[in-house]
């Protein structure tokens, strides 16, 4: 995920005001405008006299940026092509592109799949800042989702379950992927659907037993229970579309559940895993299609959208080792 930082040159109030309001990183600004731009909203503020813009136009310029990137911070000029700046990944994790488009942006997000480490989005592309935060900076690249089977639904007695509340408004067909492990994990369904008897908490991940694992941004995983106000949390859609939200406040409390087993068949045989949730109506798991589907209606043979990996995390990052968790 790249750093988004709007550049202000020549400096703009309005402009600034837009892009802090956008959700940038950092701005860069003329240095005698520092002091009043970092009155408007807490963040980074950096004068435009400390960040040389280089421009890529010779092999030369390459050993150019490296060296002011080892000195502080520099920029990419508008006009750089994909070789150069592949050249410059493989040497530093300090590279930063100027970009005019959003379709620029979304160049250099991608490039070598991790991207650059920043994207600096000049004046021209004002009317395209906000798709570029939510392009670059919100949503990040697809889980590949399958599709798994019910196998078994049965009471589990009382447990402590997590209910994490975002700071987004979800949408029907997304939510958040927990498991007993992290190498199955299943599509739990925000509270983005209205009954009888219980208002809609769209903010909401009604999301399992306190020793699941849950997705993180950067193919990283937690234990529910580890999940604290202002900690960024991944949320897949049905089609694996991901984003990036924080989390706003976690409900931790005693409640009766569901142990509830599933499979998926893949060329290389039958993968089985399973995942502790609330026995209440008003949690799902997502169906194919983006469909929400209540625990309490589940049965086996209905079909349900999982996350298949191999096993094996070591404080969330993924290792090689032997491992089996049942």
């Amino acid at each position: 995920m790249a750093q988004i930082i709007f550049k202000a040159i020549p400096y703009s109030k309005d402009d600034v005001t837009l892009a802090l309001e956008s959700g940038v990183d950092a701005v860069i600004v003329p240095a005698e405008d520092v002091k009043l731009v970092s009155g408007l909203a807490r963040g980074n503020v950096l004068a435009a006299e400390n960040v040389p813009c280089v421009a890529l136009t010779r092999k030369e310029d390459e050993q150019t940026y490296l060296e002011h990137a080892r000195a502080g911070m520099a920029t990419l000029a508008p006009g750089w092509e994909i070789i150069p700046v592949e050249n410059l990944l493989a040497q530093s994790d300090q590279v930063y592109a100027e970009v005019r488009t959003l379709q620029e942006a979304e160049l250099a997000a991608g490039i070598l799949e991790r991207g650059v480490t920043g994207i600096v989005v000049l004046p021209e592309a004002l009317g395209d800042l906000k798709a570029i935060v939510s392009s670059c900076k919100i949503s990040l690249e697809n889980e590949c989702l399958v599709e798994g089977e019910i196998t078994s639904v049965e009471q589990a007695g009382l447990g402590h379950r997590v209910c994490c509340d975002t700071i987004a408004m979800l949408h029907r067909g997304q939510g958040m992927l927990v498991g007993n492990s992290a190498d199955f994990t299943f599509l739990v369904h925000a509270e983005t659907e209205h009954n009888e008897y219980v208002a809609a908490r769209p903010f909401r991940i009604n999301a399992g037993a306190v020793h699941a694992y849950t997705r993180l941004p950067h193919d990283k995983t937690c234990y529910l229970e580890e999940l604290k106000a202002g900690r960024e949390v991944q949320i897949v859609d049905q089609d694996g579309k991901t984003m990036i939200t924080t989390v706003g406040r976690i409900k931790l409390e005693v409640r009766p559940m569901l142990l509830i087993r599933a499979r998926v068949r893949t060329p290389e045989g039958e993968k089985q895993g399973a995942v502790f949730l609330q026995n209440a109506e008003t949690i799902r798991l997502t169906a194919p299609g983006g469909t929400p589907v209540s625990v309490v209606s589940l049965k086996p043979g209905d079909k349900i959208l999982c996350r298949i990996d191999e096993a094996g995390r070591h404080f969330g990052m993924r290792i090689r080792e032997e491992i089996a968790e049942v």
